[in-house]
C-alpha cells in the first residue's frame, strides 16, 4: 500500500516535470483568474457593504441574509446555474460564483470587527470632534482590520479549494487535472491537481496571517499578545 502511494507520487512529480509549461500555466490561471480576481472584487464590494450594515439595521438583515443564502447553495450547483443564465462555460461562471462565495466571510467579518469596537472609544472620538469619516478611517477600520483580514483569509482559502471545481464547467486551473484523472482513472493525475491546490491553500493562509499581523496596529497587537 505504502509502496503504491510512493509510486503514485513519483509519477505525479514526473508528470509535472515533463509538462512543466502546461502545469505552470494552469497554476498561474488558478491563482490569478480563479482566486485573486474574484476575491479582490469581493473585498471591494463586501467591505463597504459591511461598513454600511453597521449603520443601517435594515441593510444588515438584507445583505447578511442574501450572503447566507448564497453560501447554502452547493458550489457545483451554483457553477452550473450560471451556464443557462448566459455566462456559458469556462472561467466566467467560475469567477462569478467564487466572487459570490467570497462575499459573506469578508462582509460578516467587517461588520463584526466594527461592531466589536468599544462604544467608549467611539464616544471619545466623537468628543474630540471627529467627523463620521474620520471616526471610520482613524478608529474603526484600524481596530477592525485584524477581523477583516481573518475574513479575507477565509474567503481566499475557500476560493482556492472551490476553484478546483471550475473544470467541471469547462474552466481551467488545477481542477482540470483532477477531472482528467478521474475520467481516465489515473490517480497520479488527480494528485497533480489536488496536491498543489492543498499546498497553495496552506501557503496562502500562512502568508495572509503574516499580512494580518503586519497591518494590525502595534498597540492592538501587543494587547492581543498579552491577552493570549
Amino acid at each position: 500500500m505504502k509502496l503504491g502511494m510512493v509510486r503514485t507520487f513519483i509519477r505525479m512529480l514526473e508528470y509535472i516535470i515533463s509538462n512543466g509549461s502546461g502545469f505552470a500555466a494552469s497554476f498561474q490561471e488558478h491563482i490569478l483568474i480563479l482566486v485573486i480576481l474574484p476575491v479582490s472584487w469581493a473585498i471591494l464590494v463586501a467591505v463597504p457593504l459591511g461598513i454600511l450594515a453597521t449603520r443601517y439595521h435594515s441593510l444588515e438583515r438584507l445583505v447578511m441574509g442574501v450572503g447566507s443564502v448564497i453560501q447554502t447553495i452547493p458550489s457545483l450547483a451554483l457553477l452550473a446555474l450560471f451556464i443557462p443564465l448566459g455566462l456559458g462555460i469556462g472561467n466566467k461562471p467560475a469567477v462569478v460564483a467564487l466572487f459570490l462565495y467570497s462575499l459573506l466571510p469578508i462582509m460578516r467579518n467587517t461588520y463584526t470587527g466594527i461592531k466589536g469596537i468599544s462604544p467608549d472609544l467611539k464616544e471619545a472620538a466623537n468628543g474630540m470632534g471627529m467627523t463620521p469619516l474620520q471616526l471610520l478611517f482613524k478608529v474603526e477600520l484600524p481596530l477592525a482590520i485584524p477581523v477583516i483580514m481573518a475574513g479575507v483569509r477565509t474567503a481566499t482559502v475557500i476560493a482556492i479549494g472551490t476553484a478546483t471545481l471550475a473544470a467541471m464547467v469547462g474552466g481551467g486551473g488545477l481542477g482540470r487535472y483532477i477531472v482528467r484523472g478521474l475520467n481516465q482513472m489515473r490517480d497520479y493525475l488527480v494528485l497533480v491537481g489536488a496536491v498543489p491546490a492543498a499546498t497553495l491553500a496552506l501557503a496562502v493562509d500562512f502568508l495572509l496571517s503574516q499580512v494580518e499581523r503586519w497591518v494590525t496596529p502595534a498597540g492592538l497587537r501587543l494587547y492581543n499578545e498579552r491577552e493570549s
